[in-house]
């Protein structure tokens, strides 16, 4: 495993790890170590390096939010009246807990940001009395998901 440019370098081994723990993160080492034919303690140190490398950038449970009544996404394209604004608005936006993700993108939006609420009336409300309110927001752009038909990561 070596880093070039910081571009991380992975061996099959450290692949095998990586698919592993992508498909099941709970698996455990041991068993990982076992399926692999190498040892619990030679996982561990791997995982060690790769975390340190920084291609693992952490572990995390997902939460359904449709479990909690969260039912509609939406994508929201956000137009700035200055480009001078960014920091700003961005930093208003990260008050909105409905505000899942946010991105500086090309093209005719400043912001493009990823939004969950429980419905419609929920997202009407967030536009209007939250994002619209925030100084330097001319006007917003709303894409409302109806079904996610992808969700994966990077193929390692």
């Amino acid at each position: 495993m070596k880093s070039d440019n910081s571009i991380v370098k992975i061996d099959g081994i450290d692949k095998k790890i990586l698919r592993s723990l992508m498909a099941d993160a709970r698996r455990p080492i041991l068993e990982i170590a076992r399926s692999i034919g190498i040892s619990g303690a030679a996982v561990h140190q791997r995982l060690r390096k790769l975390e340190r490398s920084g291609l693992i950038s952490g572990s995390k449970f997902t939460i359904n939010p449709k479990a909690l009544g969260y039912r509609t996404l939406a994508y929201i394209g956000i137009f700035l009246d200055k480009a001078m604004s960014n920091p700003r608005a961005v930093k208003e936006l990260e008050r909105i807990p409905e505000v899942l993700e946010c991105h500086y993108t090309t093209g005719n939006w400043s912001i493009l940001i990823k939004v969950l609420c429980r419905d419609n009336e929920h997202l009407m409300n967030v536009l209007n009395k939250h994002i619209q309110q925030i100084e330097g927001v001319s006007r917003t752009e709303t894409f409302i998901s109806l079904n996610q038909q992808i969700d994966r990561q990077i193929s390692i």
